[in-house]
Order: C-alpha cells, then sequence, then structure tokens
C-alpha cells in the first residue's frame, strides 16, 4: 500500500514537473499591424511549418473549411468600417477562415471568434465571402505567412503564403467622403489647413485650380517651408502653368539650400529637368 501511494506521488510529481515546462510553441502566433485608410487592421493568426509534409490537398484538404493557421482561431480586427467581396464590414473584430482548392479560395470573414476547429464552424454567422484566384509561386514558403501588401489609401491586400500557393484578400475603405467633408469644414476654420487640403486635392484628382490656391496661401503662411513650394510647383506643371512651376521649383531649392534638404533639391530639379 506504502508502495502504491509512493508510486502516486511520484507520478504527480512528474506530471506537475512537466506542465510547468516553457516550451516553444510548434505553430507560433504573430500579431501584424498595418494603418489603413483612417484607422488600421490588426491580425493575429498562428503560423505553422510545412515540416516535410504535404500541405493543400493533404494536411490541408480541399473543398473544406480550414481555420487558416494552426492552434487558435485566425482573428482580424479592423479599426474602421471595411468594404470585403462588395460587403460593408462594420468596425470591430472578426473571425477568418478559408476553403482552399485547387484554382480558387473562398475567403470567409465570420462573427465567430471561436474557429479554433473546423468544427465549430456555422454558416449562418458569415458576413462576406470572397473568391480568390489560386497563384502558384516558385518558391517553396515553408512557414505559413499572411502579410499585408499593395496598402494604398483606400485599398489592400492580405496575402496569404503557403508552400508553393498564394491567395490574396482585397479590402477597400471608403475615406474620401469622409476626407472631402473634414476639409470642407476645415478649411472655413480659424486654422485652415491649406497645406494637407491642397495635397490631398492633388493627389486624388480634385480640383487643381483650388489645390492652387491652397497651396499659394500655405506658402504665404509658411514662406520658408521649401515642402509647400514644392507642392505649389507640381501643382503649377499639372495645371500646364510652366513658368509659375519653374518659379515655385527654384523657390523650393532656395529654401532647402538653407537647411539643408538635399531629398527637395533633387526633386525640385527633377522637376525643373522635366519643364525644359
Amino acid at each position: 500500500m506504502k508502495t502504491l501511494s509512493l508510486l502516486a506521488l511520484a507520478l504527480i510529481v512528474s506530471i506537475t514537473s512537466f506542465s510547468q515546462l516553457n516550451l516553444p510553441s510548434a505553430s507560433p502566433t504573430q500579431t501584424v499591424h498595418q494603418d489603413f485608410g483612417l484607422a488600421s487592421i490588426n491580425l493575429s493568426y498562428s503560423r505553422p511549418g510545412m515540416k516535410g509534409r504535404k500541405i493543400f490537398g493533404d494536411l490541408v484538404p480541399f473543398g473544406k473549411v480550414w481555420r487558416t493557421g494552426a492552434n487558435g482561431p485566425t482573428i482580424i480586427t479592423f479599426g474602421d468600417e471595411v468594404i470585403i467581396g462588395g460587403t460593408k464590414i462594420p468596425a470591430g473584430k472578426y473571425g477568418l477562415v478559408t476553403i482552399p482548392g485547387t484554382t480558387t479560395w473562398t475567403i470567409i470573414i465570420t462573427k465567430q471568434l471561436d474557429i479554433n476547429n473546423p468544427a465549430l464552424y456555422k454558416s449562418e454567422n458569415d458576413l462576406a465571402h470572397v473568391t480568390a484566384p489560386v497563384r502558384h509561386v516558385t518558391n517553396t514558403v515553408e512557414t505559413f505567412t499572411m502579410q499585408f501588401d499593395d496598402v494604398k489609401q483606400n485599398t489592400c491586400l492580405l496575402n496569404m503564403q503557403w508552400e508553393n500557393t498564394e491567395v490574396a484578400l482585397p479590402i477597400q475603405t471608403d475615406i474620401d467622403t469622409r476626407v472631402m467633408e473634414q476639409i470642407d469644414t476645415a478649411i472655413i476654420g480659424k486654422k485652415p489647413p491649406y497645406y494637407a487640403a491642397a495635397g490631398y486635392y492633388f493627389n486624388n484628382g480634385k480640383d487643381l485650380h483650388k489645390a492652387e490656391e491652397w497651396a499659394t496661401k500655405a506658402t504665404e503662411q509658411q514662406p520658408d517651408a521649401y515642402y509647400m513650394f514644392y507642392l505649389l510647383a507640381q501643382i503649377e506643371e499639372k495645371l500646364g502653368n510652366k513658368k509659375g512651376a519653374i518659379a515655385a521649383a527654384n523657390k523650393s531649392i532656395e529654401i532647402a539650400k538653407k537647411v539643408p534638404n538635399q531629398d527637395f533639391i533633387t526633386l525640385n530639379e527633377k522637376l525643373l529637368a522635366r519643364l525644359k
């Protein structure tokens, strides 16, 4: 009886010791933060490795729901409203699962945050479906990787790569309406943001004459701001006002040399070269 008690005690000690080990995860978690639009996107997922295994069509079956990682659920958090597959998704935290196929994947945004097992998936919680074409890459990707790519003001791609397969989820956001409303309000305020407003108009195909007006006012407010004169030069160039563009570029160079700021000197010199 005493021997059995000692054996039981030894087993408990052994189990307790094992549970206290600090071991590395076989599929480590990664959190990706991406500034996007007027807010940001955060992605949390785990990264399994190939480890000599055949992945798609074997470890990850075709035509079945995949948690898109390992261990825990894949979670994506939008800091602002986005558009995915034509559906508006409010700011918030969501699950991301996929259904891999040979030529296309179905990428799903769901209200479920607990899908660490495909059996838990419930289609009634789906918010958006996107059919994404498969692209075969020549370089083998050993560790499952998700990253944001081709990030622009109102669009980006969430790329998924593993083995020799790559798919991308397009994400959009409508910031133009809100930015234009902000500009309309701020430009009649006590401290009009002339430079920022002119830059937005210039970079987004808005009224160039209005951008010219605001850029000019910005340089009048800050006559030592070489970067503002460079913006004005760009606007004048686009308007076809060669004389005005040359004058603004030369002024920008003059001020930039005093700082000095070689980057803006070079930018203006390139602009002047285009005008010859």
